[in-house]
């Protein structure tokens, strides 16, 4: 029974990992003007949603030879236009993510070896040494991620308890449901600003391809997989809106709104109603992690991706050909432009929504259409869960474009 137990959850291990990453500290921050009630709607539907497209994915994978990913699905049902469309939406956000994340992941490396050796570490230095150990590990292996992501996301649960847990019992209702708030106060006119975001913090689809291949076709297992992985996310992300919506008053969030959500200005503004203590250093680990388990899924998906457009095996030759190509691009931008992917980071929702929402709907009609229902795997739902995941995506398109062109109201504290 652990033979196969722990294949799958470290399949799940992957999943959550992935997820798990910057939008952690995003969502606080973004859904402050619809609040916890609002929070919570939001991030059962978006969770509800994209893990509907991400096993539509899987349902039409099992139609195609085990590796097969985005490039040969979407070619064959949606034609070269449609492929075209999807992988520049694909790689925009798959690169950006890596790009974000070999800085981000970089600096805190940078400032981790700085504390040890006791003297300051330049950021390409930091950069390096973050890029190189885990993408030995998504060259190595699969399995070596597998391994990895277990054990960060088992790091990330400690400090996780760790940090939250006194914020967690200290939670005070009339803050959570912000009682006190005057009777006209108005929460779901800001619901355009939490939607896209919360779409990103549930972000896997990359990787469903990845597991199938992993688990040698055994699609029931990939499901559960997503199934466990998202599941865990979302319970996370629950729990930490809780700590923090609970503690800290909605009027008093403009000092972390304009911070864009920083972690110190966070935990300082907080500290101001309920004792911090550790907190920061705690939250400082569990960033850390969560970061190098992002970095690890974003990239997996990435790896698979690229070995399928261009067809290379799995032998070491192959491996080393598209590692190249999935990691110098963003290693290079990251070394000669550190901070430059924040032009273009308020962009990502919007592409993650054309490949995680749009086009699986797409695929799964087109799919059943070609080949009829799937044999190895079924997703419940019919024609119906198509156009509810469809129309999600439209929905999430045109908050994120409303709140670019700032046509809707933007919750200030």
């Amino acid at each position: 029974m652990s033979c196969k137990i722990l294949p799958l959850f470290g399949g799940a291990m992957i999943i959550a990992g992935t997820i798990i990453g910057a939008g952690m500290f995003a969502n606080p921050t973004a859904t402050s003007g619809v609040w916890f009630t609002g929070s919570l709607a939001v991030l059962i539907y978006t969770w509800f949603s994209m893990l509907a497209s991400g096993l539509m994915i899987l349902e039409v994978n099992t139609h195609y030879p085990h590796g097969a990913s985005f490039d040969t699905m979407v070619k064959d049902l949606l034609g070269q236009a449609g492929n075209i469309i999807n992988g520049v939406a694909v790689a925009f956000t798959l690169y950006l993510l890596t790009y974000a994340y070999i800085f981000v992941g970089g600096d805190l490396t940078a400032q981790g070896l700085g504390s040890i050796i006791g003297g300051e570490v330049a950021l390409p230095v930091g950069q390096l040494v973050f890029f190189f150990v885990l993408a030995f590990c998504v060259w190595a292996s699969t399995r070596l991620v597998d391994r990895l992501t277990s054990i960060l996301i088992g790091g990330m649960v400690l400090t996780f308890v760790w940090a939250t847990g006194g914020l967690i019992t200290s939670v005070k209702l009339p803050v959570l449901f912000d009682t006190a708030a005057p009777a006209a106060t108005q929460y779901w006119i800001y619901l355009a600003a939490a939607l896209p975001v919360c779409l990103a913090s549930f972000g896997f689809h990359g990787n469903v391809s990845s597991l199938l291949k992993y688990f040698n076709g055994d699609a029931p297992k990939v499901a559960k997989a997503l199934k466990v992985g998202t599941l865990i996310a979302l319970v996370i992300y629950v729990l930490w809106q809780l700590a923090i919506q609970g503690n800290l008053p909605r009027n008093e969030f403009a000092p972390v709104i304009a911070a864009e959500g920083q972690v110190s200005v966070l935990i300082e503004t907080l500290s101001k109603f309920v004792p911090t203590g550790s907190m920061g250093v705690v939250l400082s680990f569990f960033a850390y992690m969560a970061i190098a388990t992002s970095f690890l899924g974003v990239t997996l998906g990435l790896f698979d991706y690229i070995a399928d457009i261009f067809k290379w095996d799995n032998s070491a030759a192959g491996r080393s050909k598209t590692a190249a190509l999935t990691f110098l691009p963003p290693l290079v931008c990251g070394l000669l432009f550190p901070a430059g992917f924040v032009v273009a980071i308020g962009y990502v929702g919007l592409a993650a929504t054309v490949w995680t929402a749009l086009i699986p709907a797409m695929l799964l009609y087109k799919s059943r259409q070609k080949f009829g229902t799937g044999t190895q795997y079924q997703v419940k739902g019919g024609l119906g869960l198509m156009i509810w995941v469809f129309l999600f995506g439209l929905i999430n398109i045109a908050a994120q474009v409303l709140s670019q062109l700032e046509l809707v109201p933007v919750f200030k504290g």
